[in-house]
């Protein structure tokens, strides 16, 4: 099974989430995004498969969406997707993609509906 993070090592719940596929076994590909940067392919891809709007996937806290005037309710989705390929740390983390789907883990329990065989432990919070 391959288990793919989109992932920000600043972030305490993308770590976990990353900490939970280890713990089950498998070794996720990681995908630094901050440093990679998001294609707009991508991005659509990875929100039709979690169910997700780019404004549900806009990350408010700790990011330039309300400098941006994105936090606004009368701006549109193409507005926020662009914004987010100029600014990748506009968009909420961590996206796992897995065989079982896409989905945003958080909270990084989220994740084990994803994976084959989920962790003894993983019901337990750190």
């Amino acid at each position: 099974m391959t288990v793919v993070v989109h992932h920000n090592p600043a972030c305490g719940t993308s770590r976990k989430t990353i900490e939970l596929v280890r713990a089950s076994g498998e070794e996720p590909v990681i995908i630094e995004y901050l440093k990679e940067g998001w294609t707009r392919a991508q991005l659509l891809a990875l929100f039709a498969a979690a169910g997700l709007s780019p404004r549900d996937a806009l990350r408010t806290g700790k990011s330039p969406a309300d400098e941006l005037g994105l936090t606004n309710p009368d701006v549109d989705d193409e507005t926020i997707l662009a914004a987010m390929l100029d600014h990748p740390v506009l968009v909420n983390r961590p996206i796992v993609a897995s065989p079982k789907g896409v989905r945003l883990c958080r909270p990084s329990e989220l994740v084990l509906d994803l994976l084959d065989t989920p962790p003894d432990s993983a019901n337990e919070k750190s």
